[in-house]
């Protein structure tokens, strides 16, 4: 792929503030796109936009609760207005809250319902109206949904988190298949990353040893080290280059497909 094979193209990415998301918006920026932030965390959310800018690429931060309705049509209108358009959306924006079966509190399994597949559904849904003809942008575009390894594997103590990723998965066929049927000229992918040392990634780490499941941090990432066959765990920069990949023209064939950055870890 060229250096600059997104030219011209402008995303929104959700939870850009950092970790996964502020990788992913730093990938597309490299390659040519314009890029829109968004997360509920403020500071850090323009804090993400401003180390975009200083690269030179156009961009800028917009709040959004990915659960609200209302404030998913302000961000794609924000994106539209402030890049001039709008083609790409990386639905990144989750949470992961740890817990045995025996012990799930309620209230975090609909949290995690809530953003996880409501606000992955709802970012599809404005995308689509933004993107298809007729819409504000109207020139189609590409959908990556970020789902997880833990929706291809049976990881303990994450089972409702696993159940939402599982969920993206399929969310994203379905879409697919409406998108490509209905004329939208939008592809729908998405990725499975592996575990990687991120913020959320090490409070698993640390979440596992809670529960019981690992005497210490580093025998719960070196378990996870030894079920991946590449021999290491994920780095942010894997999952970004593999979000430009489908976002691009290579990438012009394919929708409707999770795509795998885990080293193996869930074949």
């Amino acid at each position: 792929m060229s250096g600059k094979n997104l030219e011209g193209r402008k995303a929104l990415i959700t939870g850009g503030a950092r970790g996964i998301g502020a990788a992913i918006a730093q990938a597309l920026a490299r390659s040519g796109a314009a890029v829109m932030i968004s997360d509920i965390l403020d500071d850090a959310g323009k804090a993400s936009a401003a180390e975009i800018a200083k690269t030179g690429a156009k961009t800028g931060f917009v709040k959004l609760d990915v659960t609200d309705d209302a404030q998913w049509e302000k961000a794609v209108a924000a994106t539209v207005a402030t890049l001039g358009g709008y083609d790409i959306l990386i639905n990144n924006a989750g949470i992961e809250i740890t817990s045995l079966v025996s012990e799930i509190k309620a209230e975090d399994a609909r949290r995690m319902c809530d953003v996880n597949i409501v606000g992955t559904v709802l970012g599809m849904k404005h995308a689509f109206r933004a993107m298809r003809p007729g819409g504000p942008a109207g020139k189609g575009g590409a959908i990556v949904n970020i789902a997880s390894v833990a929706a291809t594997i049976a990881f303990p103590s994450i089972a409702v988190y696993s159940a939402t990723k599982s969920a993206v998965d399929r969310m994203t066929r379905v879409a697919a298949m409406e998108a490509g049927k209905l004329g939208f000229g939008v592809r729908v992918n998405c990725i499975y990353p592996g575990l990687i040392p991120t913020d959320m990634g090490l409070q698993l780490a640390n979440d596992i040893v809670k529960v019981g499941l690992a005497p210490d941090v580093n025998a719960a990432v070196g378990s996870v080290v030894e079920q991946t066959p590449l021999g290491r765990l994920a780095e942010v920069t894997d999952i970004g280059n593999a979000a430009v990949f489908l976002c691009s023209d290579e990438a012009r064939f394919i929708t409707g497909v999770g795509l795998p950055v885990d080293g193996g870890m869930g074949m």
